[in-house]
């Protein structure tokens, strides 16, 4: 358990550094700078790209730090689906995992 909190903690630390890092790319575009029209357009797509890091990073933050309030209770690594224990393995590569192999598969195989 404390391996895999130390493993959390670590996620958590990085995932903020990689947030701050990505914002400087999200700054709007000035319109009144003279630098092409190809360039404001790679430009604005670089923007676009910027943002949606920070959002995808924001999001598995709140997972990674839902997971450490988990541990903190002494319910982390129980299924949020069926409540069996999830494999210790799953966890090692997806530590912020809320679900077991077989629920995270039926909920991706639903419609």
């Amino acid at each position: 358990m404390e391996e895999l909190r130390h493993t959390l903690e670590a996620a958590r630390a990085e995932i903020e550094a990689l947030i701050a890092i990505s914002r400087e790319g999200t700054a709007p575009v000035a319109l009144d700078t003279s630098i092409g029209r190809l360039t404001r357009v790679d430009a604005l797509q670089q923007q676009s790209m910027a943002q949606a890091n920070v959002r995808a990073s924001e999001t598995r933050l709140h997972l990674v730090v839902a997971a450490l309030g988990r541990v903190e209770r002494g319910s982390y690594g129980e299924c949020l689906g069926c409540g069996e224990p999830i494999a210790l393995a799953r966890l090692r590569v997806r530590p912020e995992a809320t679900l077991c192999i077989d629920c995270q598969d039926a909920r991706e195989r639903r419609p």
